[in-house]
């Protein structure tokens, strides 16, 4: 392990003969670490901005998943159900027996995965900006909204992201990035069996319409929590971190979300109807 900024260490860990490289900030007793878990054809990196701030109540850890950013290529393009397998070996290598899982686009459905596939593991989920369903179908819809996001981000994010993107590479992409526009994300949160807060934005393209999230929540638990941040698009985590984090740590407190008028966005808590 080597220390990369003040409170952070670097380090990485074996994961079926591949190294896998991830982010760690300094120990917090008392407290669940908190995994981050990165969205499609990009790297840990632009989920630092929240990790940093959350690292005030807990252990907050980022790896590079297996294939992307700074950890080891594979021979193949893993799919969603085998990142979630190798996220569930990359927390046993770290010793991790239960974690509280941030994902943010595709990172949403691989902790929906880790969570059915291994309930016992995971505290909570946070799903920022699921990606994924009818919504992003097909490929060229996809692709638009991916264009339209582009332009709502902060121009910052593009120094992230193009290099990662680069480095996937399109054969990568295509695979990819096809199972994820398949996964039905919101119909998988209506199910996942640990309490779960989704965040999203506003201004996300990647997102079905307020009715048709509406319609799906019907049949979510009572468990189940979304909150909307006002002028926020898909990647939340780096434009808009303060209230995120904000958010985050008021949900995991147990205490009512409002909005955190020291940040950017407008936050507020939809009412969901229930069946």
């Amino acid at each position: 392990m080597v220390e990369s900024s003040a409170g952070w260490t670097e380090g990485t860990v074996e994961v079926d003969g591949h190294k896998v490289f991830y982010r760690e900030s300094d120990p917090v007793d008392g407290a669940l670490p908190i995994v981050h878990v990165h969205g499609f054809a990009i790297s840990g990196a632009y989920l630092m901005p929240t990790a940093r701030l959350l690292a005030r109540r807990a252990t907050n850890l980022v790896p590079d998943l297996p294939g992307y950013g700074k950890s080891d290529n594979w021979e193949y393009t893993l799919g969603i159900p085998a990142l979630a397998l190798a996220l569930l070996k990359i927390l046993d290598g770290l010793g991790l027996d239960k974690v509280v899982l941030v994902g943010n686009s595709m990172g949403c459905p691989i902790s929906l995965e880790v969570a059915h596939a291994a309930p016992e593991r995971v505290d909570r989920i946070v799903l920022v900006s699921p990606a994924g369903g009818v919504h992003n179908q097909g490929l060229g819809r996809a692709v638009r909204q991916l264009a339209i996001d582009g332009a709502r981000e902060n121009r910052r994010m593009a120094k992230v992201a193009v290099p990662d993107y680069l480095r996937f590479g399109p054969v990568n992409t295509f695979h990819l990035f096809s199972e994820m526009t398949r996964f039905p994300s919101l119909e998988r949160l209506v199910k996942s069996p640990v309490p779960t807060l989704a965040v999203i934005g506003s201004k996300d393209p990647l997102m079905p319409p307020p009715v048709r999230v509406r319609e799906v929540s019907r049949l979510a638990s009572d468990h189940t929590t979304v909150a909307l941040i006002e002028g926020a698009a898909h990647a939340i985590n780096f434009s808009h971190p303060g209230e995120l984090s904000h958010v985050i740590g008021s949900w995991l407190d147990g205490i009512d979300i409002v909005d955190d008028p020291d940040s950017p966005g407008l936050t507020r808590v939809l009412q969901l109807p229930r069946s």
